[in-house]
């Protein structure tokens, strides 16, 4: 019989689950977080927003500040020199694949908000603009699963629970 201190057979693939979905969880926020700053630069929103981005920043800017957030991420996990040449062209194609995407939200925002302004309710405007939004984050979530997935391929299972412990400490932060 196993006593409670050690783990069983049910306890482990929990654990695994849990410290892969965490470190999943972690490469997500990294990549949205580094996917919206970019875009959110990209399309000018909010003057010195995220650590002074700007509006009319270009795709270089927002290379550089893709860069900068891989440059963090690599440290946290201890990256080798060929790990960080696998992941940065997968979180650059990512980022290349999401930007068209904000574009065509903030086209489904402005048609929703138009209807809304309008004398009358136009509930198909506003049916059209809602579906438009969930097909967009749809695309925009798979795209980002498919980011994940292929970047918790090149990492180790120690470099994923080095993710997870940092994603612990970010959230207690928060």
């Amino acid at each position: 019989m196993n006593s409670p201190s050690e783990p069983t057979s049910t306890t482990l693939p929990r654990r695994t689950f849990f410290n892969r979905m965490t470190a999943v969880a972690f490469v997500a926020g990294v990549a949205l977080a580094g996917g919206i700053a970019a875009v959110a630069g990209a399309a000018g929103m909010g003057a010195g927003w995220h650590h002074g981005m700007s509006s009319g920043h270009g795709s270089a800017d927002i290379s550089a500040h893709v860069d900068h957030m891989l440059k963090h991420l690599f440290v946290e996990v201890d990256a080798t020199d060929a790990q960080q040449a696998q992941i940065t062209p997968l979180v650059k194609q990512a980022m290349a694949d999401l930007m068209p995407l904000h574009a065509q939200a903030q086209a489904a925002h402005t048609q929703a908000i138009q209807a809304l302004t309008q004398d009358t309710v136009d509930r198909t405007a506003l049916e059209a603009a809602r579906v438009a939004h969930l097909q967009l984050a749809d695309q925009a979530s798979k795209r980002l699963v498919q980011l994940i997935a292929d970047v918790d391929e090149v990492l180790t299972p120690a470099q994923r629970s080095a993710l997870a412990v940092h994603l612990q400490k970010m959230h207690v932060r928060s």
